[in-house]
């Protein structure tokens, strides 16, 4: 079968042609992983496996392993990396998409391929058409806590607590491949059964940050103003930039804005896959605010976001600023740019 976490966008059954396109190339290699398993035992694997790569691949050998049929097994799996890099020779690309339309009887080609940025060229949408496609685009900063969370309890039959997720990705970062590793040797170190926690995190020998920028988000939506200042000093001391962490606030309260007007079901419903369990923390926040000053402070950060782009101050300035404004409760007047 299938990998389960691949299963919803490319189906159940085997054989075919598997298109695996995005930046992200630590997931990409996975899915490649999973999908070889799926097709081919053991035992049999090195008579039915070719991995080619696509700098390095004539049209000649590209045709006699995509006829060449399986030994000794149902399946014979092609890997093709690098797969951009195909594109420029019209018989090349003709074989592959004939494969893609039409694949032999006991072939599974996998395609692994990263588009040039702003590339129109019909290839690539061709590929992504007729083959089994799934995008893996990068993941973003604030889905790494969610992707952590996934990642212990679907390869690992783990619970990772979100504190411990959050002090994970701020501690280390976004290399999804170290994160990984983390996942497994925290999942060895503890028994069956037992949740992932900070504490756990922490005795694996990880710098845990004072402060990251999620709680800090949480600060804010919570009301605690004078601990929201000391997190902001915090955050830019360890790298965070005030036009990052400004777009992070604005997003978290356009989800308050969502559950204060639809409630926990609607915002969830937006929410990305990777985020989803924030709908039940949101939920609880918006209850602090009303419409009208969340329509304000979303007002404020435009406004914020304008200024430290264009203006020489430092970048607590005006998010001190635009805390104090929350705080005492006045309207957003940000100071002019000098």
């Amino acid at each position: 079968m299938i990998p389960g976490e691949l299963r919803r966008a490319l189906g159940s059954d085997l054989g075919g042609a598997f298109y695996l396109h995005g930046e992200d190339e630590f997931r990409k290699s996975e899915a490649v992983r999973g999908l070889v398993a799926a097709h081919l035992d053991p035992a049999t694997q090195d008579f039915n496996l070719d991995r080619l790569r696509g700098s390095e691949l004539d049209t000649e050998t590209l045709a006699s392993r995509l006829g060449t049929p399986p030994m000794m097994a149902e399946w014979r799996v092609v890997v093709i990396t690098e797969t951009e890099a195909l594109a420029g020779s019209k018989r090349t690309r003709d074989l592959l998409m004939d494969a893609a339309r039409n694949p032999p009887p006991g072939l599974a080609l996998i395609l692994s391929c990263t588009v040039p940025p702003r590339s129109s060229a019909r290839f690539y949408r061709d590929l992504a058409r007729h083959a089994r496609s799934v995008e893996f685009k990068s993941v973003r900063a604030d889905d790494l806590p969610g992707w952590l969370m996934d990642r212990a309890r679907d390869h690992h039959d783990r619970t990772m607590e979100e504190t411990a997720a959050r002090a994970l990705a701020a501690g280390i970062g976004s290399d999804l491949a170290v994160l990984a590793q983390e996942v497994e040797k925290l999942d060895t170190m503890l028994e069956p059964g037992e949740p992932i926690t900070p504490e756990v995190v922490e005795r694996a020998g990880t710098r845990l940050p004072r402060q990251d920028r999620w709680g800090w988000f949480d600060l804010v939506a919570e009301r605690k103003f004078e601990e929201a200042m000391k997190g902001l000093e915090i955050l830019l001391q360890h790298g965070e930039s005030g036009v990052g962490l400004t777009i992070g606030l604005a997003t978290h309260f356009l989800r308050l804005g969502v559950a204060c007007d639809g409630g926990k079901r609607a915002l969830e419903e937006v929410l990305p896959r990777h985020q989803r369990w924030l709908g039940r923390k949101i939920g609880a926040q918006a209850g602090a605010w009303k419409v009208e000053e969340i329509e304000e402070a979303l007002t404020g950060l435009l406004l914020v976001d304008r200024l430290l782009k264009s203006s020489p101050l430092p970048d607590h300035h005006y998010l001190e600023s635009w805390l104090l404004e929350r705080a005492v409760g006045t309207p957003s007047q940000a100071a002019p740019v000098p």
